[in-house]
């Protein structure tokens, strides 16, 4: 019930883009120094229950449209992020704005955070078993930052042009 509540929040015009998943919304101009447009929904993976994907489906899917770790570190640096009580406001310098859901994260056999936290995939690897994701809660202060997390878990995706 929570993750549909989420996806009321974060999902917008959906449409099949062939590759079996849904993508949705447009992409918005944040005004960040790399001209970077992030796309104002996450990707909805059809065969998981909360949308997620692990990273070797979402490189296979969406690599070319996949944030860098560098993307998402100017995402944090360059943005204002104001919590809205299911995820996070993400304000860019030009006043526009996307929302990053607290969808949480699966570790294969249970999904934790959901409402509490988010991680979302870069397209960067962290070795063979790991990959780079931005990783955000909320506990009184703004707690956004980039961490490891192993491939076979399921995360957000959200991607970017």
């Amino acid at each position: 019930m929570l993750a549909a509540a989420l996806c009321l929040v974060a999902c917008e015009k959906d449409t099949e883009n062939g590759s079996g998943s849904t993508t949705k919304g447009d992409y918005v101009d944040l005004g960040l120094s790399s001209g970077t447009k992030w796309k104002n929904a996450n990707e909805m993976n059809p065969n998981d229950e909360n949308g997620f994907y692990d990273y070797d489906l979402a490189m296979s899917l969406f690599e070319k449209n996949m944030p860098t770790k560098e993307q998402w570190m100017e995402l944090v640096n360059e943005c204002k992020w104001t919590w809205t009580g299911m995820g996070y406001r993400v304000t860019g310098v030009n006043n526009n704005s996307i929302t990053l859901p607290a969808a949480g994260v699966s570790h294969i056999t249970y999904v934790e955070g959901v409402g509490s936290y988010g991680y979302y995939w870069s397209s960067s690897p962290n070795g063979s078993e790991n990959a780079w994701g931005m990783r955000f809660f909320f506990n009184g202060s703004n707690g956004v930052y980039m961490c490891e997390l192993p491939r076979r878990y399921g995360s957000s995706v959200r991607l970017v042009r």
